[in-house]
């Protein structure tokens, strides 16, 4: 048995590196592990502090001699930041990386910030002094004191802004009167809140048979604390977020909170608001964009019950609640619940096993599931919810499928096909709105020459530069920006051009079709700024423009009633990517877009330009038939043993030092082939698609098995071989699951 625990004593400081080695007695040997709240003696005087466990091992460190025992492990329900460093170590097992990288995922930090300050002037003495007093600045031509007790003996309390500002009354004139005892200023230290006042008031929604149904079912589930996490598949425009916020409310009549993740910052301003609409004050929303002093303020909201909900990306995951009821994760086929930072744990596994620490209900919603989780509802570990109708009965949108191939035959060269340009002329005359989406920013895909066919890449990446407006060439993944070229630097040649427009490029073409259209663009270039998604999206909803042109950002989630037509420019765009999800990506994709179109009293009709209109993932999601995709998408995982069938590990090798780097992927292949057995094959090492970025070589390996828990086997032995070796020295291994 394990002899010493890793204790820290302050989980809120930004650098919880710094952990203490102590000895586990016998006695208590039961009761310790991660997570466990214990008192323990500390610094040269053996006062008594709190602590927390992080790991148990059987390393001391330093010299045992000199090692203090755990006093007592602290009894009574689990704290939140018990439950936090439970999640972690679990996170840490589950999905490689160090139990720090792990803590600093899943704990508020403490941030050193300002707290909003709320200042105020309150008059201290009675109506007939303050008359005096007034008689006297007034005769004496004090005009300022006269003005500002003036103003009190009207109104007792006015703000200090107001004072300073509107009354135009100096602070010193203020710390006069406060010496003489006529006024005080109050300070009052408030936690901020990033929502701000609609003046809409909360109104309960009617839910139809399919809603109701639902909802019952679920709550029937949560009241009898079963555990069983919950995958409603509703249509576009079937009512989930209504079903949601009844879920939500039920939790909060019982005073629990609820955890809303949604897939994109853009979703936020629109989600938040139907929320607010019905809790005002008790919701919050967390983003990236928002300052560090906010995101802490919403964090200890929560900690302090101040809100019932908090809505954000997966971040919001570790939003500490002390009672928790529902987890909720919108679109939870979503690629964006997977972080791209160690640890690379997927929100949806994470959610399921907060749930489970904190007796919570788990609740996927999506038009399109992943395949992933479909499969566990089919297979009776997820209880399935299914809303096949719109609400109010409203028609699913008209689809038509453009082959872009037959186009080029009959001479049209353009970007829009026939019945797309037309359909958008007959929007602009009925005065509807349209989107149109493309999965791609910038203005060009890539730059090459029609000569030769040399392609400009980057100088440190191996990926093609993208024309952006003002005659620049910029690199998507480091950021390198050059001057576009005019000749070919190999064959010399002037027919050096950009192909497959993007959203820059589509926003001039659409302007210069249709120049009595109003177009808004919306990409990640024209979202940068805070507030950016809200603007837009604000704009496009009070109709200020015609056509919305973006990447997949505009397609996801997004309510607009006047919308009548969505154009999905290279819809085959995703197939093409070496990934094994690529068909459920472009199916998924292409779903959504669909079902921003005819969401009010309209029908909506679609338009799907492609170059394979024969692929089961473009034919489906016209169709917009989901069980027939997932049943061909299932055959295929099956055929190859790909998940969720089977379970697959991803090892990213980078270094600067490309010699270095593949010297070590094939030392960590061999080590790792030791483990190999008929069930966990080991594939690789190998380049990545992009083997470059930013000057930094990228190598893969792959392992396959059936068994996840042979692959977490594999993974905790080769993250300790790296660490033992001194030949990974500046070399960075990382692990990905599934």
């Amino acid at each position: 048995m394990p002899e010493y625990a890793r204790i820290i004593v302050d989980i809120s400081q930004k650098n919880v590196d710094r952990t203490f080695t102590y000895r586990i007695p016998d006695e208590l040997r039961k009761n310790v592990s991660e997570g466990v709240r214990v008192n323990v003696p500390f610094g040269g005087s053996n006062r008594h502090l709190t602590g927390y466990v992080i790991e148990i091992t059987d390393d001391p460190a330093f010299d045992p001699a000199k090692i203090k025992s755990i006093s007592s492990v602290e009894p009574g329900a689990i704290a939140v930041e018990e439950k936090m460093i439970k999640l972690a170590a679990w996170m840490r097992k589950n999905y490689g990386g160090t139990m720090n990288q792990a803590l600093k995922t899943v704990l508020p930090v403490k941030q050193k910030v300002r707290h909003l300050a709320r200042k105020t002037v309150r008059l201290t003495v009675d109506r007939q002094a303050a008359a005096e007093a007034l008689s006297i600045f007034e005769h004496k031509k004090y005009r300022a004191r006269a003005r500002l007790l003036g103003a009190l003996m009207i109104e007792k309390e006015i703000p200090y802004e107001v004072v300073t500002g509107k009354l135009n009354v100096t602070a010193s004139t203020i710390n006069d009167l406060t010496k003489l005892g006529f006024i005080e200023v109050d300070i009052r230290t408030e936690l901020r809140n990033p929502i701000y006042d609609t003046g809409k008031s909360g109104s309960d929604v009617k839910l139809n048979y399919e809603q109701k149904k639902v909802v019952e079912a679920i709550l029937e589930d949560y009241h009898k604390s079963t555990g069983v996490p919950h995958l409603i598949h509703g249509v576009t425009g079937s009512g989930k977020t209504e079903v949601y916020i009844e879920l939500i409310a039920a939790a909060a009549a019982e005073g629990k909170a609820s955890i809303m993740l949604i897939p994109e910052i853009a979703l936020t301003y629109q989600t938040v608001m139907r929320f607010y609409n019905r809790f005002k004050d008790r919701v919050s929303f967390l983003n990236s964009r928002m300052s560090a002093g906010e995101r802490y303020d919403q964090y200890l909201r929560a900690r302090e019950k101040q809100i019932d909900v908090i809505i954000g990306p997966r971040s919001a995951l570790f939003t500490p609640f002390p009672d928790l009821g529902f987890i909720i994760i919108d679109e939870e086929h979503e690629s964006t619940y997977r972080s791209e930072n160690v640890p690379k744990y997927d929100a949806r596994g994470v959610a399921k096993e907060l749930a489970r620490l904190s007796d919570a209900t788990l609740v996927l919603g999506s038009a399109t599931p992943s395949v992933e989780s479909y499969y566990q509802a089919k297979k009776a570990k997820y209880r399935l919810h299914e809303m096949p109708n719109r609400v109010g009965n409203r028609p699913m949108a008209n689809v038509t499928v453009v082959d872009m191939r037959e186009e080029l035959k009959t001479g049209n060269r353009s970007v829009l096909s026939g019945v797309l340009r037309e359909a958008i002329e007959k929007r602009l005359q009925k005065k509807e709105q349209t989107m149109l989406f493309i999965n791609r920013r910038g203005i060009a895909g890539f730059v090459s020459c029609r000569a030769c066919g040399y392609v400009l890449k980057c100088p440190h990446c191996d990926v093609s530069l993208s024309i952006h407006k003002g005659d620049r060439l910029v690199c998507h993944y480091c950021g390198y920006e050059t001057k576009m070229v005019r000749q070919c630097p190999v064959c010399g040649s002037y027919a050096i051009k950009g192909f497959k427009a993007g959203t820059q490029m589509m926003e001039d073409i659409i302007s210069r079709d249709f120049p009595k259209a109003k177009v808004l663009r919306m990409d990640s270039d024209t979202t940068k700024n805070k507030d950016g998604h809200e603007k837009i999206l604000s704009a496009f909803a009070n109709q200020q423009a015609d056509i919305l042109v973006g990447t997949q950002m505009i397609v996801k989630g997004h309510d607009f009633p006047n919308v009548t037509l969505v154009g999905a420019l290279a819809a085959d765009m995703s197939l093409n990517a070496p990934d094994y999800r690529g068909a459920e990506r472009t199916f998924q994709l292409l779903t959504q877009a669909a079902g921003r179109a005819g969401r009010g009293d309209v029908p909506g009709e679609v338009v799907i330009q492609t170059y394979s209109p024969e692929h089961y993932s473009i034919a489906m999601a016209a169709a917009q038939d989901f069980n027939s995709f997932y049943e061909k998408e299932i055959t295929y995982r099956k055929s190859l043993g790909y998940p969720p069938v089977a379970h697959m590990a991803n090892v990213l090798i980078t270094s600067k030092n490309n010699a270095r780097n593949s010297m070590c992927a094939l030392e960590l292949k061999k080590f790792m082939a030791g483990f190999e057995n008929d069930n966990l094959a080991v594939i690789g090492p190998s380049d990545l698609p992009i083997a470059r970025i930013n000057d930094i070589y990228r190598k893969g390996i792959y392992l396959k098995s059936p068994d996840r828990n042979a692959l977490v086997t594999v993974k905790d032995a080769a993250e300790e071989y790296v660490k033992q070796s001194r030949e990974f020295l500046g070399v960075n291994v990382q692990f990905e699951l599934d």
